[in-house]
């Protein structure tokens, strides 16, 4: 069986569960060494028995991604232990909470704007050196439609989601002409957590599973994947 990301490191954010977990399951399977992040210990430590069952490896890393400075020291890490980075895919994100921007909290506005968009950029600060020393690095950041269709309610994580946007296109540009390659994913409606808090109406059996997403994210995340600086819709079958 080939495997595309043979002897590649791999870095997944929100990796403990829904689209991150079956992800990273998925680019274990292809060859790739994950380096699993997430906040919940007991979901890293399934996703580390699950990928240990099919044969391959992870590194466990339980942190915040608004805890900066830890971003910082994971990128000096991976420096020392491997020297690269192949892959790194930014899923971790927050919902927040549906409400009139008047009503907004400004707790809740600054924590969104720390998950989504600032801890994003505080890794591609950390991370761009090692994903340069790659010789096929591919980033693949989470988006979603709510970046551009600006719905009633969802101003929060609309403008977050369009700063993410912008901030991934931007770096794109800065590696054109590099081994770097960066893209966007908008993955439609999934079965996620973040979902049914959003749409509690939603007969959830209608949507397809994350794992559905997991070959689509491998191939982007593959060094055969020459796009940069595009957004990707997935659509399930």
């Amino acid at each position: 069986m080939t495997k595309p990301l043979q002897n590649k490191i791999a870095l997944v954010t929100g990796a403990s569960r829904g689209i991150g977990y079956y992800a990273s399951l998925a680019l274990a399977r292809a060859g790739a060494h994950v380096i699993a992040v997430a906040r919940t210990t007991g979901g890293l430590e399934e996703l580390d028995d699950a990928i240990q069952k099919e044969g391959g490896t992870a590194t466990l890393v339980p942190l915040n991604i608004r805890d900066f400075p830890a971003i910082d020291r994971l990128g000096q890490s991976i420096h020392e232990r491997w020297g690269r980075l192949d892959a790194f895919l930014g899923n971790a994100g927050s919902l927040g909470v549906l409400t009139p921007l008047g009503h907004l909290d400004p707790k809740v506005f600054q924590e969104l704007i720390e998950v989504n968009v600032t801890a994003n950029w505080r890794l591609i600060r950390s991370l761009d050196p090692l994903l340069r020393a790659s010789d096929a690095a591919r980033v693949l950041f989470v988006s979603s439609g709510a970046a551009r269709s600006h719905p009633a309610y969802w101003g929060a994580y609309s403008l977050t989601k369009a700063a993410l946007e912008s901030l991934a296109l931007t770096y794109a540009a800065e590696c054109a002409g590099t081994n770097v390659k960066v893209n966007l994913l908008n993955p439609g409606a999934v079965r996620t957590a973040m979902r049914a808090k959003a749409f509690p109406g939603e007969d959830p059996q209608t949507l397809p599973k994350p794992a559905a997403l997991s070959s689509f994210i491998v191939d982007l995340l593959s060094p055969a994947n020459t796009k940069s600086g595009a957004l990707v819709t997935f659509e399930a079958n």
